[in-house]
């Protein structure tokens, strides 16, 4: 896909401190195969829908949002791997411009399901795991149920192994 590939979008929020440490961006996708029961985003989840637009016109959103304060960005959904040569190009496209940019992404993947996408050497910390609703715990920070992990990528792919952060 060339960079003006098309990606499908539910939305993105300015300044959120939920999605992540520090202030960040947040990227929605639009779309999920998953379909979790208890999905905190349920209106992302049909493909149909969401704002199609390119790579360019999406980091222009994105860049819209980074300042001295917010020097982060999530992706989230939906589910950003449904639409994996997007999220490649528009993480390529932000760490091209600027390799200080942190970069999470929410999945319902597995770690070891995505590992070896290319999009992952470029990601700084995944939370991998599908949404259960009876494990959800709300004191979790930046994750909803209990078997979701917050994964250092860098260090697990130099590794090869999972290698979790702890944030309290």
């Amino acid at each position: 896909m060339s960079e003006g590939g098309i990606v499908n979008i539910a939305g993105i929020k300015y300044d959120s401190v939920v999605d992540g440490l520090g202030m960040r961006v947040v990227v929605f996708f639009q779309g999920c195969p998953h379909r979790c029961s208890g999905c905190h985003n349920p209106e992302n989840i049909p493909f149909e829908g969401g704002n199609k637009m390119t790579v360019s016109e999406l980091f222009d959103k994105i860049m819209i949002g980074i300042n001295p304060l917010t020097r982060g960005v999530t992706f989230s959904g939906g589910e950003p791997f449904a639409q994996p040569e997007g999220l490649y190009e528009i993480v390529k496209k932000l760490k091209d411009y600027d390799k200080s940019i942190n970069i999470w992404v929410y999945t319902g993947y597995d770690f070891e399901e995505v590992k070896s996408f290319p999009v992952m050497k470029l990601i700084d910390i995944l939370v991998d795991g599908r949404f259960i609703e009876v494990k959800k715990d709300i004191s979790l920070p930046f994750r909803g149920s209990k078997n979701q992990r917050l994964i250092d990528v860098p260090s697990s792919l130099d590794l090869g192994k999972v290698v979790e952060i702890k944030v309290s």
